[in-house]
């Protein structure tokens, strides 16, 4: 063995031999470098969270705030990526690695520390069998999608098989800040909260599914949009800069199960109607007049 591996050797070519050069572009990886940033200040806040401690509140929103602003770091850095034509295999593979841990880890470790735990005191492996399973199947949902994208000729696909894992993780943990609005003092001893490992694993069965869901990755910015839509974009916008405080709480659990239940109706929709909603426009390729 040891005298033929010098003559497999020789038969490779100079190129072969050359190492294997990397394409990073700081920009989209500096956005995903701030997705996992996020999601590690979230697992500390997470774990410095006691459920009946004073200070329970304040603790848990910011680990969500930082679930939340990892999802605007990762829609943002897919969509610099894509503008200026910066996508690559290295970038490709740290967002699914930034992602297991924001949406992945972060999301199943909240909802064990404030649900689980307390839940199944006397049987804690439930606990974290039951969380566990989320962070496998939005494991498995990445590697899915790299597998997808990787192929040969494989593209970015226009549409989500299975429920995308930030949205999964926004939807928790955006529930979860809805709790903590309702009814802030009672939720450490309230039954609403069991919702959330309800739902955790029902998103978890989600993730891994055949269900299709828009990526938007068709959504051109530059396209031109009626002066109708303008008007109200902007007041949309001007409302929640005003009252974010008291809308978001709410607003933010219904866009992501109207998102979810998007996925189950779009099938039976027009083909119009989901051109409506999803922004396509097939002359946006056409220059501007």
């Amino acid at each position: 063995m040891d005298q033929t591996e010098p003559l497999a050797m020789d038969k490779l070519s100079d190129a072969e031999r050359e190492p294997v050069k990397l394409s990073i572009y700081l920009l989209p990886n500096l956005l995903t470098a701030g997705n996992l940033f996020c999601g590690f200040l979230a697992l500390t806040k997470i774990v410095e969270a006691d459920l009946h401690a004073s200070n329970f509140s304040s603790v848990i929103r910011q680990a969500l705030f930082f679930i939340l602003l990892a999802c605007i770091f990762d829609l943002l850095d897919g969509r610099v990526a894509r503008l200026g034509g910066y996508d690559s295999p290295f970038g490709r593979e740290f967002d699914s690695l930034a992602d297991i841990i924001s949406f992945g880890a972060a999301p199943a470790f909240l909802v064990h520390r404030i649900v689980l735990k307390d839940v199944f005191v006397s049987h804690p492996e439930i606990g974290w069998f039951l969380a566990s399973i989320y962070l496998i199947c939005g494991a498995m949902r990445l590697a899915r999608f790299n597998c997808m994208t990787g192929q040969p000729n494989g593209k970015s696909p226009s549409d989500f098989l299975g429920f995308p894992i930030p949205a999964a993780a926004g939807y928790v943990a955006s529930l979860t800040l809805f709790l903590l609005w309702w009814d802030d003092k009672g939720f450490a001893t309230g039954h609403w909260r069991i919702v959330l490992p309800v739902l955790m694993v029902f998103l978890s069965v989600m993730m891994v599914s055949e269900v299709r869901y828009p990526s938007f990755k068709k959504l051109d910015w530059r396209t031109r949009r009626t002066f109708t839509k303008m008007v109200i974009t902007i007041l949309i916008i001007g409302f929640f800069l005003i009252a974010w405080r008291k809308v978001l709480p709410v607003v933010l659990p219904l866009a992501f199960t109207a998102y979810l239940i998007y996925g189950f109706i779009r099938p039976r929709l027009s083909r119009e109607i989901v051109r409506e909603i999803e922004d396509e426009n097939e002359d946006s390729n056409e220059p501007p007049e």
